[in-house]
This record gives structure tokens, sequence and C-alpha cells, in this order.
């Protein structure tokens, strides 16, 4: 199967045909080289690389099987597509396989640094939905494609309107975001910041949802190093001292902080947020360690989470559109389409939408005299 992308003046690149075909490429060649093929996309801002070929057989009855068999059997790939020399801290990836239930057209698993395996990921969703629709290996109807992906929380229904050959917007049907008991305004005390209040909510991740303007953080771009700092200092103390678990599967937290603020008042969006992601292992006996990463996108599953905090404090109705704005300026759409709970406890059912773009396709080579099979980090961008 080949097929041309938009704007490449007629060339082709060749993409497996069937989902099966995904786990049949061979790995190691006769020269012992490994090469797995990859999509590399943005949206809004933040990248995320779908690996396509190249993959080994990874088992498991349900994709959140399979993602828990990649962590302790693959991890060695995700250091390789995600760290240095072959990638950068705010790097992701996105390991796309047979699905394991019978409606969904592939299925996905979603790799973060600092051994992060979220259980879903709007901006990685997304560009999953882009790369398969724009390389053919998801058919693309006018105006509107419309299928399913299984991430490892669940099965995610995606409505992609397309153009000229082009996906023009993903909206992804989440699974359900909520806030368990107790966790809203929960106290915590920050190492030299001092009593922070914070919401739990999980909306495909753990969140901490804290007010910026709490602990006197602005969300530009020119704050970005402070905004680590602070962000993931009081996500380690959350965790340290209110942890939280998924009811229904084994999915600890929090494990990623959201701060919220105003939106920019000429923007068009209801208010703005910054997502700190972990670069490393925080060691309070360490401060150089006391730093991240900052999501350059709105955060799809950060906007749920939002969401499930507004609604549980009566500030947003189901049916009711929120724009959520970057640090950089960029858009997600959500909105809430019905209240459902989760183990007993009241949930909403959330929806995202937005863009991505496939920025290059690429195979990413590993040669058996490479020194670094696994990549490295250092400490000047990366927290040790």
């Amino acid at each position: 199967m080949c097929t041309s992308l938009i704007g490449m003046t007629g060339r082709c690149w060749r993409v497996p045909a069937t989902t099966a075909s995904l786990t049949r490429q061979k790995c190691h060649f006769a020269t012992g080289r490994r090469m797995l093929q990859v999509v590399d996309c943005h949206a809004a801002g933040e990248p995320a690389r779908v690996v396509v070929g190249g993959l080994p057989h990874v088992p498991g009855a349900t994709m959140m099987d399979k993602r828990n068999y990649f962590m302790d059997s693959f991890d060695n790939l995700r250091k390789l597509l995600i760290t240095e020399p072959r990638g950068y801290p705010c790097q992701n990836a996105n390991i796309v396989l047979p699905p394991t239930i019978a409606d969904a057209a592939y299925g996905f698993i979603v790799l973060e640094q600092n051994k992060i395996y979220p259980a879903m990921s709007g901006h990685n969703a997304m560009c999953v939905a882009t790369a398969l629709l724009e390389t053919g290996m998801i058919s693309m109807q006018e105006p509107f494609t419309k299928f399913v992906l299984e991430a490892p929380v669940g099965p995610v229904a995606i409505t992609a309107k397309c153009e000229g050959g082009k996906a023009t917007q993903i909206e992804i049907m989440n699974q359900p975001a909520f806030v368990p008991p107790g966790c809203l305004d929960v106290k915590i005390n920050v190492p030299e910041v001092g009593n922070v209040n914070v919401d739990i909510a999980f909306g495909g991740m753990w969140y901490a949802v804290v007010n910026a303007a709490s602990v006197g953080l602005e969300l530009t771009p020119a704050n970005g190093k402070e905004i680590c700092r602070l962000g993931e200092m009081i996500k380690v103390a959350t965790r340290e001292q209110n942890p939280v678990n998924h009811p229904e599967f084994d999915y600890p937290g929090p494990d990623i902080l959201v701060f919220r603020g105003p939106a920019d008042p000429e923007g068009g969006a209801h208010a703005r947020n910054t997502v700190v992601m972990s670069n490393g292992v925080l060691d309070w006996q360490r401060p150089s360690t006391w730093t991240g990463m900052i999501d350059r996108s709105p955060c799809g599953t950060g906007t749920c989470a939002v969401m499930a905090t507004l609604h549980a404090r009566g500030e947003l109705a189901i049916g009711e559109e929120f724009i959520h704005e970057s640090v950089i300026g960029t858009k997600f759409i959500g909105k809430l389409h019905q209240p459902t709970v989760v183990a007993d406890i009241p949930a909403v059912v959330p929806s995202i939408a937005g863009q991505a773009w496939i920025t290059q396709l690429a195979s990413v080579i590993l040669e058996p005299t490479d020194p670094f099979p696994e990549g490295y980090t250092l400490g000047d961008i990366w927290s040790q």
C-alpha cells in the first residue's frame, strides 16, 4: 500500500496495509540493525512520534495489558525513541498496535519521559489519528471519518473532519473524567513554598490542578523555568501526601500537574493552562532536580480533568463549550456530554477537539555498534 501525502509533490511513503502487518515486520535485519518506521507529528505545538512499523509482538488481552507488558519488557524502545540523540525532553511516542476489541481500528500505547505510560493522552491521540488517516492506514472519507482507537484506558471514538486529504480537526470522545471524593481544595504542604490548594482529577492521567495565581505565577513562555520548578514540586508533594489510584485498574497518581489561569482576552478562549510533566526524578535533597518540562499544547486529558473539576464546582454545565488555550496560545475545544459514574464516583463523559500536523516521515535506526542503544540524558536540559 502506498499513499501520497498532500504537499509531497508526488512522493510516496509505504505504510503497513493491515493491522496484522504492524507486528509481522522484522525488527532486526541481516546486519543486526533495528529500524522503526515513524510518522512524526505535533498537535497544537506538542510533538508526538507515531511508530507504525518495525515493532516486536506485544502480548496482552487488553491494551492496558499490552501497555504493562511493553513498560516491563520494551522500555528500551521508549528510551531509544525519546531520549537523546534521537529525541529531546518534550518528545512523546506512540506505539500503534492491533486492537484487542472488535470495533477498534487500531490500538495505541503512549510513551513519555521518566518511564511514564499514560492511560490516555489527548494530543497523542490526535497525532495518532492524523498519522493513520493521512498515510492511508485508515481510509479517509470527506467531510467526516469516524473510527475507534483503543487506548489503555479503553476505547475512544474519533470523529475526524477531513478536507483535501487533510484531517483538519480531530474530535475525541474520551473515557469518563472525575474528581474522587474529598479531592477538591486539598491542602498540600510544599517544601520551601508552603501550603497550596490542589484539586485532584482524572482525565486520562491523574492531574493536580492548581490556580497559578495562588503561587504567584503568570502563565507566559518567559516564566517557563519557574512554572516547571513549582509545578514539579507541587505535583510530587501531592503524590506523597494525597496519593490516588484509579478505582477500576492500577494507575496511581497524580502523575502530572496543570496550572490554571486567565485566557488572553483577545484570543477567544475561556481559560489558559500550562501542564508540567516530569523529565526526571525529583529529589528533595537536590534542588537541581526540582524541575520538569511544559506541555506546549493545551493538553487534552488535562482539559478533561479541568472540566471535571469545574463541573464538580457547578461552574461548567453539560453541553457547554470550553475553549482551553496553552502557554503558547494554541487551543483545544472541550465539552461535557453526559454524566456517568466510575465505580460509584460521579463522573462526566468529555470530548476534546484539536488539530495535528505531520512534520516528518522517518525510520529510526539503531546500529548494532551504536554506543547509546537506549539513548542518554544530561543534566543541562534533563532533570537528573
